[in-house]
């Protein structure tokens, strides 16, 4: 083997062994960046599904109270029509209840570790609301036909019926708003202190 062979195959050896020690080292970028943007996309992911369950939960509680009113102000009163525009309202508040209990449960799913215990609460509130909401209903249908075809006294009973049952359902969303409020305001804070040291090594 002469000099130049010997010369070329060390240089070639020692650029393998180089290379293999850069590889071994070096990281690419791309492959740094997921673990911090997985994280980031988990907490707006989160930020967004409380925000929406708030939004749910005002609309909700806005229903119920409605339907709760409407139904107080018939009081005394039994006619086809009034039992209808309750029905109404009261199907409202039962279909945004159903909404509540559906972003809620999105929510608690998303929620990040130090707001899923008030997220679950939350969900937990708002499905024993969206309950109360549909036995609401059902009385409200019920007093529909009692209006139409019963006598009198039994079309009051199944009104008065519907008005306990309005305003169940109207304490029980209150009480989800209230958790749905809460876990929404956990989720914030904790997007907030996530995304603070960030913002302090840019300053």
């Amino acid at each position: 083997m002469t000099t130049n062979t010997l010369r070329s195959l060390m240089v070639s050896a020692a650029l393998t062994i180089g290379a293999c020690a850069f590889a071994a080292d070096y990281t690419a970028p791309a492959q740094l960046s997921p673990p911090q943007n997985s994280s980031q996309g988990a907490r707006d992911a989160a930020g967004r599904a409380a925000q929406d369950a708030q939004k749910a939960a005002r609309k909700a509680a806005d229903a119920a109270k409605a339907a709760a009113e409407k139904s107080k102000v018939a009081t005394g009163k039994v006619s086809k029509a009034l039992a209808e525009g309750i029905r109404q309202a009261a199907r409202k508040a039962a279909e945004a209840a159903t909404r509540l209990e559906e972003k809620t449960a999105a929510s608690a799913a998303k929620a990040l570790d130090e707001s899923k215990d008030l997220a679950r609460a939350a969900q937990e509130e708002s499905a024993k609301a969206a309950q109360a909401s549909r036995e609401a209903l059902a009385r409200a249908e019920e007093s529909l036909h009692r209006a139409t075809k019963a006598g009198k006294e039994e079309a009051e009973q199944a009104a008065q019926a519907t008005r306990e049952a309005l305003d169940k359902a109207d304490e029980a969303m209150r009480s989800a708003a209230k958790a749905v409020a809460a876990a929404s305001a956990r989720t914030l804070e904790a997007m907030k202190r996530a995304t603070r040291p960030s913002d302090q090594e840019k300053n």
